[in-house]
């Protein structure tokens, strides 16, 4: 570390001056700061203020830091642009930061790609450089306090500590009661990312109109062909949820605002209106269908002409609560009066689809490497739909997979009779009997079974959904806050005991840095005393870290200690 000094000759502060001396910890506290002061002037309707913040937040190391690291941690890391460029080293990571300057800067055009969609087609991605990334993800905190500060209450996606199944929760509360609206507007805007107004984007995202329009125009890259952008936004770039966020936003607070003037409140709230929205995919109850039809559909159809979207005429139908409809992968419908929500047929057809593919594409593969595969899909399927009434959907897939890799072991041994091939891929656990598992030889030296991840036995434990008028940058919702990011990471740890207990001893921290752990910073399970130096797999002798925590500890021989659970 080195000492910043003042021309008075008092000390500054602590500047690192290499990757690994970095403090996240006080770059955390920093962004989340100014994040803070950002959001209080937003809601204050200071906007000069909150300019004059964003830009100085833009410009401090601190802020920097922290977007480097967020694009060389995330998912995307590994995918360069059209520069072939990765920051996959600590010394091009710690170059990075003096790039992310305003003065000069000109982003180069993104790398379309196209990845498959349930339905069969194909969506477009733009695939920015790492630079431009890094530059996103940094306007990005200064954009998210405003953008989550005028958000609709009833906006889950693309938001922290939001999610599909706080919509979804929504949705039962508004269709639930035996009062409650019987008519449902599925809305679905046509190429939402694909078709909003870049003139509208400038003169109403509160960012560097600059900056801004530098991104939109930037065009991209196709079969070796620059395309220009004339609208939208690119799916790919870290931005461009919350731009199409900031772009809905309103849908929900003005449709009230206008019925309420043109009806008059009382009246208004009988129409039983409620909109319930997940980035681009919305849905509005209400009384009646023809007032959906003739008030509400007009109304939404004239806001979103404004920003250049309009509703698809296919996808877009007005249904009624007994007949159900589908949303965010469940099925809403009423039965004799009761509200259930169940996986939708085409979120299960389209699961199945990807296990068989999988299934049958590594027919030579050990059982073992299966199951590898194969677990992460169907724990991560299970417990999406844990909320709802799942289980016949889980009784039902639990077959469909049983049946599918009888088949995969039946061809591997096609001269083999059906009870050596069963003896040889199937075991009994417990009271269980048929479970697909490998022998295997643990890390310890013991001997046990690696068993396929089990539908039916996730447990179904309705959600508790997230205050509406919860506010990430507000201290007074810290606590809230921070004890809902843990519940939920808890719920994505559960079903892997070892780190769920790791989990929760750590209170949900850093073992090094003491920030915390989310799934978007992800984990690596550390040995306090290596394995090779004798250190055994004993609860005891791990701990959880960052990926970067744990990248840094391992350069620097660094000794971590096993926290004192608070």
């Amino acid at each position: 570390m080195k000492v910043s000094v003042r021309k008075d000759g008092s000390a500054l502060s602590h500047a690192p001056d290499n990757w690994y001396a970095v403090d996240w910890r006080r770059v955390e506290r920093n962004v989340r700061g100014m994040q803070i002061r950002i959001a209080k002037a937003t809601r204050e309707g200071a906007w000069r203020r909150v300019k004059a913040l964003q830009r100085m937040l833009t410009r401090t190391l601190s802020a920097k830091l922290y977007a480097v690291r967020r694009v060389t941690q995330n998912q995307g890391a590994r995918t360069a642009g059209v520069d072939r460029e990765l920051w996959d080293s600590p010394e091009s990571r710690w170059e990075a930061i003096g790039r992310l300057k305003r003065r000069g800067y000109k982003p180069l055009p993104l790398r379309r790609v196209f990845i498959p969609k349930a339905n069969g087609k194909e969506r477009p991605l733009g695939i920015p450089t790492m630079r431009d990334r890094a530059m996103q993800a940094l306007y990005l905190l200064a954009l998210e306090p405003v953008s989550e500060s005028t958000s609709d209450p009833n906006s889950y996606g693309f938001r922290l500590n939001r999610s599909t199944a706080d919509a979804m929760s929504q949705i039962f509360i508004a269709t639930s009661q035996k009062g409650s609206a019987r008519w449902v507007l599925e809305a679905d805007i046509k190429g939402c990312f694909d078709w909003i107004n870049h003139d509208w984007l400038a003169a109403n995202v509160p960012m560097d109109k600059g900056i801004l329009l530098k991104w939109l125009k930037a065009g991209l890259i196709y079969k070796g062909q620059l395309q220009a952008t004339e609208a939208g936004t690119p799916q790919g770039g870290i931005i461009s949820p919350t731009l199409a966020n900031v772009t809905l936003n309103g849908l929900e607070r003005e449709l009230v605002a206008h019925l309420g003037a043109k009806f008059g409140i009382a009246k208004a709230k009988k129409l039983k209106v409620n909109v319930v929205r997940y980035a681009d995919d919305f849905v509005i109850t209400g009384d009646s269908k023809e007032m959906l039809e003739s008030e509400v559909k007009p109304w939404v159809e004239a806001f979103l002409a404004v920003r250049g979207l309009r509703l698809s005429e296919e996808k877009t139908r007005i249904t009624h609560i007994d007949e159900g409809f589908d949303f965010l992968g469940w099925t809403f419908r009423k039965y004799s009066g009761k509200l259930l929500i169940k996986p939708s047929k085409k979120n299960v057809q389209t699961f199945y689809r990807k296990v068989s593919e999988t299934i049958s594409g590594n027919k030579a593969v050990r059982q073992e490497d299966l199951i590898r595969l194969l677990n992460p899909m169907l724990r991560g399927w299970a417990q999406y739909h844990s909320p709802v009434v799942a289980k016949q959907a889980y009784n039902r897939m639990e077959y469909l997979v049983f049946r599918r890799l009888w088949w995969w072991s039946k061809r591997r041994h096609p001269q083999k009779n059906a009870r050596w091939v069963g003896q040889k891929y199937f075991h009994s656990v417990g009271e269980r009997q048929w479970v697909f598992a490998a022998p295997v030889v643990w890390k310890d030296g013991s001997k046990g079974l690696f068993e396929l991840y089990q539908i039916n036995g996730t447990v179904i434990k309705r959600h508790k959904k997230v205050k509406g008028d919860y506010h990430p940058f507000d201290p007074t919702w810290e606590q809230y806050g921070e004890q809902l990011r843990q519940e939920r990471m808890w719920e994505s740890v559960r079903y892997r005991k070892q780190w769920a207990t790791l989990y929760m001893s750590q209170s949900g921290l850093c073992a090094h840095c003491g920030c915390a752990l989310t799934e978007d910073t992800g984990w690596h399970d550390h040995h306090l005393e290596y394995r090779m130096h004798g250190g055994s797999d004993a609860l005891s002798n791990r701990v959880l870290l960052h990926p970067h925590c744990h990248q840094k500890v391992h350069a620097g021989k660094l000794v971590v200690t096993k926290p004192v659970p608070s």
